[in-house]
């Protein structure tokens, strides 16, 4: 017999989500200086929330998981189009993953990263980082190696200050992230 259990929603969707960080992100409001940045695809709807709530300008910072070759939704790591490193995890040595196949995903993740690049930027530079309050988005964390790797490489490019913002998160995942600061 299956037991009854709840579902514990706290937002319809990404816009609510959104909609929720931006009322708890008020004190960047109207401030010069302040830089929402979303990873495509889920962090786009709750980045533009943020962005439209707190009045700042909103771009893309792409990244790119790493997947293990035969379960490409676990992740093994990450990579931006600013980082050329993942940050690989307890996955590489649990699954005994070579180097070589490791190097051949990032590759290939790489080549998506370009890709990605042109197409959502075009001809228009990447913003300007240093000095700003980065606000990085993303519509949750599982494993947190994709935000771990935005991270890293938005602070690489002196933020005056750098702030992960989700809606959601694997208490794990988020446990990590905030220790990394």
């Amino acid at each position: 017999m299956i037991e009854p259990f709840e579902v514990l929603c706290r937002f319809r969707n990404r816009s609510e989500a959104g909609k929720v960080l931006a009322s708890r992100l008020v004190k960047y409001a109207g401030r010069h200086h302040v830089l929402v940045l979303a990873l495509p695809r889920g962090g786009v709807p709750v980045a533009f929330e943020i962005a439209q709530g707190l009045h700042a300008p909103l771009d893309v910072f792409l990244v790119r998981k790493l997947g293990v070759p035969g379960n490409e939704e676990l992740a093994m790591g990450a990579v931006s189009s600013r980082s050329r490193a993942g940050a690989p995890n307890d996955v590489l040595e649990i699954l005994n993953i070579s180097s070589l196949a490791i190097d051949a995903v990032t590759e290939t993740e790489l080549r998506e990263l370009r890709r990605r690049e042109q197409l959502y930027r075009g001809s228009r530079p990447p913003p300007v980082i240093a000095g700003y309050a980065v606000i990085l988005v993303d519509d949750g964390l599982a494993t947190g190696s994709t935000m771990r790797v935005a991270a890293a490489a938005v602070k690489r490019q002196r933020p005056a200050r750098l702030i992960a913002a989700v809606p959601v998160a694997v208490p794990e995942a988020a446990s990590k992230l905030k220790a990394e600061g």
